[in-house]
C-alpha cells in the first residue's frame, strides 16, 4: 500500500495510548514517541529554533551599537615630553630618552539612520523564515507518522491473518479428530487419517509463518519509532468500522487541502520572503546614514600632571553623521539583485510543483478509494459466497459424498477468500480516511 496514505487509516480507529511497553500501544501513542525521540524531527526542531534566534537578531538590529575600549603601552627610547618653566611656570615640548607609559579609554555608540531599508526587510523575511521552518517541523512529523502508520497497519493486518490461520488449524483439528473416530468405527479408511493428519499439519505450518510475519511487522514498527527493546511491544486492536458514504470530489477536497497542507505554506512562505530578498539586495543602491559618538580620555606619563587631572583635561567628546554613498562596487549589487529575482523564480516554480503533487495525490486518493470500495463490496460478497460453499462441501464431505481434494480446495478458496476481504477492508479504510486528512478533518 502507498505508504504516504497510510497514516489515516489507523488514526481513525485508534485511541490514546498506554504509557508502559507492556501494554496494547494505540498508532497515535506510536507517534508520539517516536516524534520525541527521533532524530530527523530534533533535527528540524532545532533549525526552527536557529530561525527564531535570527528573527531576534534581525528585530534588535536598529538599536545602538555600544562599545568600551582601553588600552595600556609602554615605550623606550626617544620620546616627546614637557618640561615645566619654574620662573613662567610655562610647558614646553622636548625630545629626550627615556621611558614612558600611557593609558587610552574611550566609549564609543552608534546607530544606524538609513540603510536602503535593508533592516526592516530584513526582520520581515527572517519571520517568513521561521514560519517556513515550522512548515517544514511539521512536515517532517507527518511523513514519519506516515512512516509508522505504514508500519502499524501492515502488523495489524498480518494479526488478522494470524487470525484467520487459527481458524482454519481449528477447523482441520475438528475434522481430524472426526475422521479418527470413525476410523475407529471402521469408517474411514486409514489413508483419509493420514490425509487429515497432513491438512492440520499444513496448517499449523500456515499459523507459525503468520505469527511469524506478525512478530517481524512488530519488530520493524518497534524499530521505526526507536524502542530501545521490542520486548513487550504489543499492539491495540481497533474497532473498525466501515462508512460505505459518498465521496467529496477530489477538486473541492483540493481547495481545501491547499490551506492545510505544511508543504504548501512552506513554499508560500518562501515565496513571499524572496520578494523581501530583492529589496534587501537592491538596498546597496541606496546611500547610507550612520549617527555616530564617542567619549574618551588618556594619559601619558612623561606630562608632568597626575593621571586625576590629566582624565579630566584630556576628555573629549565626539558626535557625528557619516554617509556612505555607493558608486561603483564591480556589479556586485546588481549581480546580488538578479540573484535574488532567480531564486524567486525558483520559489514560484516550486509552489507550482508542491500544488501540482498535491493535485495529483488527491486524485489518485481519489480513484483509488471508488475502486477500493468497489473491491471491498466484491469481495465480501466472494467471502460470503466461499463461507457458503465451504459449509456445503464440509456437509458433503461428512456425508461422503465429497473427496478429501475437494474439500482442501473449498478451504483454500474460504482462506483467500477471507484474506482478500480483510486487504480491501483496510485499503477502503486507507483511502477514505487520506481524503479526511487531505479536507483537514482531525482524525480521531
Amino acid at each position: 500500500m502507498n505508504r504516504r496514505l497510510a497514516i489515516y487509516i489507523i488514526a481513525g480507529v485508534a485511541g490514546t495510548g498506554s504509557a508502559s511497553a507492556q501494554e496494547a500501544w494505540t498508532l497515535r501513542h506510536c507517534i508520539d514517541y517516536a516524534i520525541e525521540h527521533n532524530v530527523t524531527i530534533r533535527q528540524a526542531e532545532v533549525s526552527a529554533k536557529q530561525s527564531e534566534v535570527d528573527v531576534n537578531t534581525a528585530k534588535w538590529a536598529r538599536l545602538p551599537s555600544l562599545n568600551g575600549s582601553a588600552s595600556q603601552s609602554w615605550n623606550w627610547g626617544r620620546t616627546q615630553t614637557a618640561i615645566k618653566d619654574e620662573t613662567t611656570g610655562d610647558y614646553s615640548t622636548v625630545y629626550i630618552n627615556t621611558s614612558s607609559h600611557g593609558t587610552n579609554m574611550s566609549l564609543s555608540a552608534g546607530i544606524p539612520i538609513f540603510t536602503g531599508l535593508e533592516l526592516p526587510h530584513q526582520y520581515e523575511l527572517a519571520k517568513l523564515n521561521l514560519k517556513a521552518a515550522m512548515a517544514d517541523l511539521e512536515k517532517a512529523k507527518e511523513d514519519l507518522a506516515i512512516n509508522i502508520a505504514s508500519s502499524y497497519l501492515q502488523a495489524l493486518f498480518n494479526k488478522e491473518i494470524h487470525q484467520v490461520a487459527m481458524g482454519q488449524l481449528a477447523l482441520s483439528r475438528e475434522q481430524y479428530a472426526r475422521i479418527a473416530r470413525l476410523n475407529e468405527l471402521g469408517k474411514a479408511a486409514p489413508t483419509e487419517v493420514a490425509d487429515a493428519k497432513s491438512r492440520v499439519a499444513q496448517d499449523e505450518l500456515s499459523v507459525v509463518q503468520a505469527d511469524n510475519n506478525y512478530k517481524l511487522s512488530l519488530l520493524d514498527l518497534s524499530q521505526l519509532i526507536e524502542l530501545e527493546t521490542p520486548e513487550g511491544f504489543q499492539l491495540s486492536t481497533p474497532a473498525v468500522k466501515l462508512d460505505l458514504s459518498p465521496l467529496t470530489p477530489p477538486d473541492e477536497i483540493y481547495q481545501t487541502a491547499l490551506g492545510e497542507k505544511a508543504a504548501v505554506r512552506a513554499a508560500q512562505y518562501r515565496l513571499e520572503g524572496s520578494k523581501h530578498s530583492i529589496r534587501v539586495a537592491q538596498s546597496g543602491y541606496y546611500p547610507t546614514i550612520n549617527l555616530n559618538g564617542s567619549l574618551g580620555t588618556n594619559f601619558y606619563s612623561t606630562i608632568n600632571r597626575t593621571f586625576r587631572q590629566q582624565m579630566g583635561d584630556n576628555f573629549s567628546k565626539y558626535v557625528g553623521l557619516s554617509l556612505n554613498v555607493p558608486i561603483f562596487n564591480r556589479f556586485a549589487t546588481r549581480n546580488r539583485v538578479r540573484s535574488a529575482r532567480l531564486q524567486q523564480q525558483n520559489y514560484d516554480l516550486q509552489l507550482e510543483n508542491v500544488k501540482k503533487n498535491l493535485y495529483k495525490e488527491i486524485q489518485q486518493a481519489w480513484y483509488s478509494a471508488i475502486a477500493a470500495e468497489s473491491k471491498y463490496n466484491g469481495s465480501t460478497a466472494a467471502a460470503q459466497a466461499s463461507e457458503e460453499s465451504f459449509g456445503l462441501v464440509v456437509e458433503k464431505y461428512n456425508n461422503g459424498k465429497a473427496t478429501a481434494v475437494e474439500y482442501n480446495e473449498a478451504k483454500q478458496n474460504l482462506v483467500q477468500a477471507q484474506s482478500n476481504e480483510l486487504q480491501a477492508k483496510y485499503e477502503y479504510l486507507f483511502r477514505t480516511k487520506i481524503l479526511d486528512f487531505y479536507k483537514g478533518v482531525e482524525i480521531e
